[in-house]
């Protein structure tokens, strides 16, 4: 699948910074360390589960990331360790870039732009099958975007059953 951010007219001022354990940097006074970044926020649904989706966003940490996984405090650290991306392999906001998600059995691999970013990660509780989606989401109030708006174009989508 490809996919491009058009474009990110919200500035998110709450995105963590990401430790490769999936666990959020803390600062002298052990309160998380956050940046304002712009953000568009997207992502591909898997097997039906919402929490099971490899996001798509604008966050230092790249896209592929499980988030709801990597959220769960009641995942295994290896569990939340493996869904959280390896390196930010995402081309810059406006220009295509492609996924390709194999999800066998349990395991999930998430290659962005030729690089793998998640390698075979175990998805605990996750059915053996389910419906594919694609995240839309972003709210306006007078006019203004109050969370990150999905404005993300999709391409080439295709699947294949292993």
């Amino acid at each position: 699948m490809d996919w491009r951010i058009k474009e990110t007219p919200w500035d998110n001022p709450r995105v963590p910074l990401i430790l490769p354990s999936g666990l959020h940097k803390l600062n002298e006074n052990g309160e998380e360390i956050r940046m304002t970044v712009p953000d568009s926020d997207s992502g591909i649904m898997l097997r039906g589960v919402g929490k099971c989706q490899a996001n798509i966003w604008c966050w230092p940490i790249g896209s592929g990331e499980v988030y709801g996984y990597r959220m769960d405090k009641n995942m295994p650290a290896e569990v939340r360790r493996g869904v959280t991306p390896t390196t930010n392999a995402d081309h810059n906001i406006g220009e295509w870039n492609t996924f390709k998600i194999t999800f066998i059995d349990d395991r999930l691999t998430v290659v962005l732009n030729g690089i793998t970013v998640i390698e075979n990660a175990l998805i605990p509780d996750i059915p053996e099958e389910g419906p594919i989606a694609l995240q839309h989401h972003g709210n306006k109030k007078n006019g203004q975007w109050t969370s990150p708006p999905s404005l993300v174009q999709f391409r080439n989508i295709y699947i294949k059953e292993l």
